[in-house]
């Protein structure tokens, strides 16, 4: 073999290679992983000086803000709280500035003008001025005027913002150097509820409107202060409102003065791992010095390309590998080599033995033809199928066994001579040799050959000469038994022939004795009412009631005949509506009674109108009559949803019913309380059932005597409209 060929400095050499291009691909790697962490670290100090001045940006849009109140000041000695309502309106703040809550003046008055002032504000219709907190001080900072006019800021108005130190050191800076300046965190009167960092931005106004030039002029000149309080977390949203920002993560600390006070975090998920870079730089604007430190993701968010380096590292070190097994691989190559030969020579006798089991023990039969379509070999099934032996079929033309035309004929020959590369089945019929011809499935599959073997395809032959036999008695059934469905449809066509005879022969036939009997009888009561006594008269009476009652039993017959014969039209019904417009009638027709009426609203359904409208007409007026004699009567209408879909309902307090009897409910002229009592024709509640099985539904009842009753019934496609 050639590893034993191999001089022991070919190892040495391979492993020497090994090493060296280790050596390199780690240094190549080292070298170019710093470069990439400094670069993205310059990007991210560049990114934490545009957050800066998008923070400081901000904070001159706020000062812009209170230097046009200061100039409303310079065009009039003091606005009116009306005038600087509309000055502030017309600034738009709310939506300009999210985190201001408004623009505010706040006026510089000695202890001794205080009074002066709160005569002259009372004077001028401004109400009463409080200021806050009470106490003599030598100088007081009021808030005069804050817009916009919510809540909170009216009710900072009076608030001497000179008597707390954090304030009163911001106003004294600004008075004293004519410019802006901005307070340390403070709690704002605004948020008495909430503990939030809050900030205020002052802006000295002077008489005259121009800033005087010593700081003792300035003091004597100072009118008082425009201010803008603002919450720190909005402003920084707000400031950095960008997405390519949103994301930043920082501190803000107030260093003024020495001391440190944390003004803002951002907020970091427990958990996360430790930022690959940091940074801080400090802000000195409006006479506060902040210092922002920012913390930069993960390395493998802040440095995302470091990611392709690790890739190009195992590659590197994947080459190293593979270089140094290249060695060994051609030592063994010749020694796998001659094993795989081997293995394959044995796979392939194996396999050409399973083949030839599968030929000669399969029940199918089966034969592989060459390009002429003759049969190359078969086994003893395919013998058996066609009546001869294998050494016979053996060199024939497997289209000779058949009885078929010439079209299969081709279709077999074109299969084998193009070699398709796919299955081929047909049906075709099969000559046996001293027997009836039988039907036989084929099924072509294209089979390579050895080499220099004409061998095109393997043809299997199955026998299925029961199954098409089945397959015919079959076909031989389904022309009887649609014969008989034929047959079944007249009989039930004739059968609605005579139902409508039979209802049409109620209508006319049985009318005429009716009218007759009641018409003599009326014509008797009328003429020889003298001539019989109190008794005859009752008769009389009777037999013309009896009469009026036939006909109405035979209305109603009618009626339940036409429901089961209409053809339905589908259409979405409202029940609630329905339901509604029905108790509404019965309300009208019966003034005198009063009912209370519960109807679940958005019921709707899919069904026949006229139908669907006829049932909720028989099932609520049996609810109106029956609850006739209930001081506090009550109907109800509504869904219950359940597992299985729910059902509709309507409820009563009425005179119920036995649950014994609930059977005979549904069945026509079958009647739980008589004549005398509830007045009726017995036939609607078998209306009921006939219209909700004709939609495909169920209908059950559930009652007790004098305690009322419940019909639950289904429909198609229930919804219920919240």
């Amino acid at each position: 073999m050639l590893s034993g060929l191999l001089p022991r400095g070919g190892y040495l050499f391979a492993l020497a290679v090994l090493l060296g291009s280790l050596a390199l691909v780690f240094a190549t790697w080292q070298n170019a992983r710093e470069r990439e962490l400094h670069a993205a670290e310059l990007e991210f100090v560049g990114k934490t000086d545009e957050v800066v001045d998008l923070i400081r940006q901000r904070l001159v849009n706020y000062e812009l803000v209170t230097r046009g109140g200061a100039a409303l000041f310079a065009s009039v000695a003091r606005p009116t709280p009306r005038q600087w309502q509309a000055y502030v309106e017309g600034m738009q703040i709310g939506e300009r500035f999210p985190a201001m809550l408004g623009l505010g003046f706040a006026g510089y008055v000695s202890g001794g003008g205080l009074g002066e002032l709160q005569l002259e504000w009372r004077d001028a219709g401004y109400g009463i001025l409080d200021v806050r907190p009470h106490g003599r001080r030598p100088f007081y900072g009021p808030i005069l005027y804050l817009e916009p006019r919510t809540i909170a800021n009216v009710q900072a108005v009076g608030f001497d913002m000179y008597s707390e130190a954090t304030r009163q050191a911001a106003m004294q800076a600004a008075a004293e150097s004519g410019e802006a300046r901005m307070t340390g965190s403070v709690h704002l009167i605004q948020d008495a509820a909430e503990k939030k960092t809050g900030l205020l931005l002052y802006l000295p106004v002077y008489r005259g409107g121009d800033r005087p030039a010593s700081v003792a002029a300035r003091r004597e000149s100072l009118q008082g202060w425009v201010y803008v309080p603002f919450r720190l977390d909005p402003f920084l949203a707000a400031a950095l409102g960008s997405t390519a920002y949103r994301d930043a993560r920082f501190r803000v600390y107030d260093i003024t003065g020495g001391a440190e006070e944390l003004l803002f975090t951002t907020a970091i998920a427990s958990g996360e791992e430790a930022p690959a870079f940091q940074h801080s730089t400090t802000v000195e604007s409006y006479g506060r010095q902040w210092r922002v430190e920012f913390d930069s993701p993960p390395e493998s968010l802040a440095a995302p390309k470091l990611q392709g380096l690790q890739n190009m590292l195992g590659l590197g070190l994947f080459a190293s590998l593979l270089m140094y097994g290249l060695a060994w691989m051609l030592a063994r190559t010749e020694g796998r080599a001659q094993a795989i030969a081997t293995r394959m020579t044995e796979e392939y006798r194996r396999s050409e033995l399973r083949f030839r089991v599968a030929m000669q023990y399969s029940a199918i039969g089966k034969a592989l033809l060459d390009s002429e379509g003759r049969i190359v070999e078969a086994n003893p099934a395919l013998a058996a199928i066609v009546g001869q032996s294998p050494d016979v079929l053996a060199g024939s033309r497997f289209d000779a066994l058949f009885e078929d035309d010439d079209t299969d004929t081709r279709t077999t020959r074109r299969f084998v001579a193009t070699d398709e590369q796919g299955v081929y089945r047909s049906t075709r019929r099969l000559h046996r040799e001293g027997g009836v011809p039988r039907h036989a499935q084929l099924t072509f599959a294209p089979v390579p050959g050895n080499i220099d073997q004409d061998i095109a395809g393997l043809v299997q032959v199955e026998d299925v000469t029961e199954r098409v036999r089945a397959e015919a008695r079959v076909h031989a059934l389904n022309r009887t038994l649609e014969a008989r469905v034929a047959l079944r449809t007249r009989e039930l066509s004739l059968a609605n022939q005579e139902l409508e005879a039979f209802a049409y022969t109620i209508s006319h036939d049985l009318r005429a004795p009716l009218r007759a009997i009641d018409g003599f009888s009326r014509i008797l009561f009328e003429r020889y009412a003298g001539a019989v006594d109190e008794h005859g008269r009752d008769y009389l009476g009777r037999v013309r009631k009896a009469a009026a009652r036939m006909g109405e039993l035979i209305d109603a017959m009618l009626k339940m005949s036409r429901l089961t014969r209409s053809e339905l039209k589908l259409e979405r019904i409202d029940l609630s509506q329905v339901a509604t417009e029905i108790l509404e009638e019965q309300h009208l027709a019966d003034p005198g009674r009063v009912v209370e009426r519960h109807i679940q609203p958005g019921l709707e359904v899919t069904g026949d109108a006229a139908l669907l409208r006829n049932l909720m007409s028989n099932l609520l007026v049996n609810a109106w009559k029956f609850t006739r004699d209930q001081p506090a009567a009550r109907v109800e209408v509504g869904f219950t949803d359940d597992a299985d879909g729910g059902e509709f309902f309507v409820r009563d307090n009425g005179a119920g019913f036995s649950q014994d009897y609930v059977d005979k409910l549904f069945r026509p002229f079958q009647r739980l309380h008589s004549q005398g009592e509830f007045a009726g024709h017995g036939i609607g509640l078998a209306s009921v059932k006939r219209i909700v099985e004709r939609h495909g539904g169920m209908i059950r009842a559930e009652g007790r005597e004098g305690q009322g009753a419940t019909f639950y019934f289904t429909l198609p496609n229930p919804t219920r409209v919240e």
